[in-house]
């Protein structure tokens, strides 16, 4: 399927937006976990305690993979990486740390609400990175024969 000529330019947009959001949120996780945060930290039983740690740490290591995919994405619209080179495995998402749902309850409100929005983010990226993985279907109906054929 051949592509307009806006889709280019949508693309770097979206690039661009996620980008800001990402950066965005890491600085708000960074002030929190490291401000305001610590004080909430410090009223938790202990190993909730443990757990509000490693929860910043799956939050900081989301986003740094986030920020590292867009910055990779950022350079193959620039022309300083081939787009060949952006799909190295070395170059895709990383793998996402995965938050438990019991741990992140007790978690004060704050912390909950930035482990959410990072698990959201890297969710729409990875949609992003899956779409440049393999090509596109032609058309619908081709997508629900190949989906067929691999259900028998």
């Amino acid at each position: 399927m051949a592509r307009t000529p806006s889709e280019p330019r949508l693309r770097r947009r979206l690039i661009d937006t996620l980008y800001v959001d990402a950066m965005v949120l890491a600085d708000e996780a960074r002030s929190y976990f490291d401000e305001a945060g610590r004080l909430e930290r410090e009223a938790l039983e202990p190993m909730a305690r443990v757990s509000f740690s490693c929860e910043s740490l799956k939050v900081t290591t989301r986003l740094m993979h986030i920020i590292a995919w867009l910055l990779t994405q950022r350079a193959v619209d620039a022309g300083e990486l081939r787009p060949s080179d952006a799909l190295d495995p070395s170059r895709r998402l990383g793998p996402a740390p995965v938050s438990e749902a019991t741990a992140v309850s007790v978690m004060p409100v704050q912390a909950r609400s930035l482990i959410a929005a990072s698990a959201e983010l890297y969710r729409r990226v990875a949609r992003l990175d899956d779409s440049q993985a393999g090509p596109e279907p032609a058309s619908p109906v081709q997508s629900m024969h190949a989906r067929l054929a691999m259900s028998f």
